[in-house]
């Protein structure tokens, strides 16, 4: 076979190497192509996971609602009149709207009302009232002790779950932070877990978590509830849901409907859709700029052996006369078309994986950037190169052809 023949090799070299600058500025162009591709395709993945390990942990299938002032008059209402949710509206959404999986309400106090104290150091932090469920959405990481259960809601109890940045500033090194007591609102609070956040970007170190009646009673809240994470289940829309949720509400708070502000949230479940969509979009981007920019440096391949076949007709011609058959030179010319585009795609492959590797190493794992893990699927890549190789035969068969056609008598006069 012409494949394993090393004088045929030889003339491929030989005949590329006459002009070394065409042909390596052809090269660049096939290379420039998959190295697009690589880069693109790995930086899409990097960042779709980035993306994923922040959220990781985390509900993506939630809204999250709370009340403010109504901004429309009625039912002899004034515009301006404060409303709230409370805890029974916990059940009379969950019995109105059978989309909902659960609901999660919490409250939380901000620098103003998280002062913790131990000893004679005093921080602010933010203080959160949770029911254990809390634990479906927001995933943690316990070092040492246990989460809220929920003996600590029906006991009242006087208990803190404390991040990882509040253990080391309120507790020296080595000293033990489990089972002490730090106080919030002048009460005293026993330490039963410390976390750290996981991969979830929602999550912070610097946070105490009570139980939520516990907080209610703290902070005299009543039944009032800041605010709710709703889970819905994954069959429906979560944006018509959304909508079916605040209509159910404007009606049992005799607000207009019309209100759209009395009730606002963050359909969260959304925006993370659009965020999917928009990290599908760019790997689809990546697949068309990449191989368009492959098949633009193959077409220059085929220019290049157009002209190296042009430039060769004696030689082509002389080979006829002394016996070569068509076939052979019609192969010639299509193993340097095959020679020079996967040569060309394995420097680009190269060349995207060396920087893809560069950059993970440069960013690391950093939180305030979502680029984690840039692998390219090795399949891929296959169809990129079977792709080029397709098309460089294809492409390769114009000047093979052309080669084909040259005569011996034609090729010396033209000489």
């Amino acid at each position: 076979m012409l494949i394993f023949n090393s004088e045929a090799w030889s003339e491929i070299y030989h005949s590329l190497s006459k002009n070394r600058l065409r042909t390596t500025l052809t090269m660049i162009g096939v290379a420039w192509g998959m190295f697009l591709y690589v880069f693109l395709l790995g930086a899409a993945k990097g960042v779709e996971n980035g993306f994923n390990k922040i959220f990781d942990g985390f509900a993506t299938n939630s809204i999250f609602l709370w009340a403010n002032n109504t901004s429309e008059p009625y039912k002899g209402f004034l515009r301006g009149r404060e409303v709230s949710i409370h805890t029974k509206d916990i059940e009379f959404l969950q019995e109105t709207v059978p989309e909902i999986d659960f609901i999660v309400p919490r409250n939380s106090g901000g620098a103003e009302q998280g002062a913790v104290i131990r000893g004679n150091i005093s921080k602010n932090y933010t203080i959160f009232g949770d029911y254990p469920i809390i634990s479906r959405i927001e995933k943690k990481e316990i070092i040492k002790g246990r989460l809220l259960n929920d003996n600590d809601i029906l006991n009242n109890r006087k208990v803190a779950l404390i991040g990882k940045e509040v253990e080391e500033q309120l507790f020296k090194k080595n000293e033990e932070a489990l089972g002490q007591y730090i106080k919030i609102g002048g009460i005293h609070f026993q330490i039963i877990g410390i976390y750290r956040k996981p991969n979830s970007g929602f999550l912070n170190e610097d946070v105490v978590y009570i139980p939520f009646n516990t907080f209610q009673t703290l902070y005299n809240k009543g039944d009032k509830i800041d605010w709710m994470i709703i889970t819905l289940k994954p069959q429906y829309d979560v944006k018509t849901v959304e909508q079916k949720i605040k209509t159910a509400l404007r009606k049992r708070y005799d607000v207009s409907p019309t209100d759209e502000k009395a009730f606002a949230g963050f359909n969260f479940a959304e925006n993370f859709k659009k965020l999917t969509n928009f990290l599908k979009g760019m790997q689809i981007l990546t697949w068309v700029v990449g191989g368009l920019t492959i098949i633009a440096g193959i077409i220059a391949i085929s220019n290049i052996l157009l002209i190296t076949v042009k430039e060769r007709t004696l030689e082509m011609g002389i080979r006829r006369a002394l016996g070569a058959k068509p076939n052979e030179i019609r192969d010639q010319v299509l193993m340097e078309s095959v020679f020079l585009t996967v040569f060309s795609g394995m420097l680009g492959f190269i060349g995207g994986i060396l920087l893809l590797v560069t950059i993970k190493t440069i960013v690391g794992e950093s939180p305030s950037f979502p680029f984690y893990n840039p692998t390219v699927n090795i399949l891929n890549v296959l169809a990129a190169l079977s792709l080029m190789v397709g098309v460089g035969l294809l492409i390769g068969l114009i000047p093979a052809q052309r080669a084909v056609q040259i005569k011996p008598i034609e090729a010396l006069r033209a000489e």
